[in-house]
Formats: structure tokens, C-alpha cells, sequence
């Protein structure tokens, strides 16, 4: 490998570690600001939006120009093409954390639902489920990655305990339908970043194995067709 490539490939994992960090610390503050209904933390996920945009666009730019340039073979192009995709779930989960802080802020002008929902869990799920594919990547650590695909089984059976919670509690009480769609959006939005984490634990896994694991039937999803028709309505 010429010297120059490794700088290249060296750079491209510098920024893509950089922009992990940057996506975990929206995620964790979007997490925070709903269970905690703090606005300044939604604000602030909200207005950081454009840096990880900006970003994404940086790392594009430096691995097209890692491919004119050096034109990388086998482990080499392998990397490249991993940086792209992991570049792109990133910049969505990002999307999503800023979803969930413009959603909770549309919650906190009403007063919270009484009853009790797992969100706490999910939250707690979906951020650790962030923070050991990022160690996946920066350790090179299959095994890993392989633990976070297991607990996205977990993260869809949490979004369809809080649909049938919210079902149930809507149908009670309609005067709570507006706050309850909100929160089945926020649900939904979790259980997407889950669904880009476990896609960067799958090509980490092709990266350091070459083991194509995506689409196995674990990934089925298993939502009764009405949640199905809630889901797509929250979109």
C-alpha cells in the first residue's frame, strides 16, 4: 500500500469516527431532552442538525477523491465502501435524533400522558446500541457488532409494546390522541436509528469477516399489519 493511500484511509477513519461522535452526542441529548422534557437540549439537537449535514458531505468529498486517486483493491476498496454507507446511516440517525428533539418539543407544550411506557428502555437500548457499534468500528471487533444486530429483536419489541399501550389508551381516552400519535412518532424514530445502527454492526461485520450478514431471517419484521398502517402514517 503507497503512502498515500494509507493517509488517505487514515483521514477517512479520522472523520468517520468524528462523525459517529457527533451523531451518539445528538442521539444522547435527543434521548435526554424527551425523558427529561428539557427544551434547551431539543433546541440544541434541532440547530446541530446542519453540522452533521455538513459533515456527511466532507467525508463524500474525501472518498471520492480516495477512489480517483488511488483507485484501492480488495481490504482497501472494502474500507472505502464501508466509510460511504456508514457515512450515510450516520447522517440519517442524525436526521432522526432531530426528529425526535422537533417531536418532543411540539410534546412539551401539553402536559405528559399518565400511563406508563417503556421509553426509558428504549431510549436506554437504542443509545447503547449507538455506542457499541461505534467501539465496534474503532475496535475492529466482529463480535460486537454481532451484539447489537441481537438487540434490535429487543428495540422492535419495545415500539410494539408502546403501540399497543398507546392503542389501548387512545381508545379510553380520544382527548389524547394528538399526544399519543406524538409519541408513537417518537417511538418510531428510536426504533430507526436501532434499524441503522444494526445496518453499520452488519457491514463492520462484512468489513473485518467478509461475511455478508444482512437480511437474515432474525431481520424479519414481525408488526401486525395495523401497526403497519400506524407506522406509515407516522413517517
Amino acid at each position: 500500500m503507497g503512502k498515500h493511500l494509507q493517509r488517505d484511509l487514515n483521514i477517512l477513519k479520522k472523520d468517520i469516527l468524528t462523525m459517529g461522535s457527533m451523531v451518539e452526542e445528538a442521539i444522547n441529548k435527543a434521548i435526554n431532552a424527551l425523558v427529561q422534557r428539557r427544551e434547551g437540549l431539543a433546541r440544541e439537537v434541532k440547530e446541530g442538525d446542519d453540522a452533521i449535514d455538513a459533515k456527511e458531505n466532507e467525508i463524500e468529498g474525501q472518498v471520492l477523491k480516495t477512489l480517483a486517486l488511488h483507485q484501492p483493491v480488495a481490504g482497501d476498496l472494502r474500507f472505502v465502501v464501508m466509510v460511504l454507507k456508514f457515512n450515510h446511516e450516520l447522517e440519517r440517525m442524525g436526521d432522526l435524533a432531530a426528529n425526535i428533539a422537533k417531536r418532543t418539543l411540539d410534546l412539551l407544550l401539553e402536559q405528559p400522558l399518565e400511563v406508563e411506557l417503556p421509553i426509558v428502555a428504549m431510549g436506554e437500548l437504542v443509545r447503547s446500541m449507538v455506542r457499541h457499534s461505534l467501539d465496534s468500528l474503532v475496535q475492529s471487533d466482529a463480535e460486537l457488532a454481532r451484539h447489537v444486530c441481537r438487540k434490535d429483536d429487543e428495540v422492535d419489541r419495545l415500539h410494539r409494546e408502546m403501540f399497543d399501550i398507546l392503542l389501548d389508551h387512545m381508545r379510553q381516552d380520544p382527548s389524547t390522541i394528538t399526544r399519543a400519535v406524538d409519541l408513537l412518532s417518537l417511538s418510531r424514530q428510536l426504533e430507526r436509528i436501532a434499524d441503522h445502527t444494526t445496518n453499520i454492526a452488519e457491514d463492520l461485520v462484512f468489513q473485518v469477516e467478509g461475511e455478508v450478514i444482512r437480511h437474515r431471517p432474525r431481520r424479519a419484521h414481525r408488526e401486525n399489519a395495523t401497526d403497519d398502517e400506524v407506522d406509515s402514517q407516522l413517517d
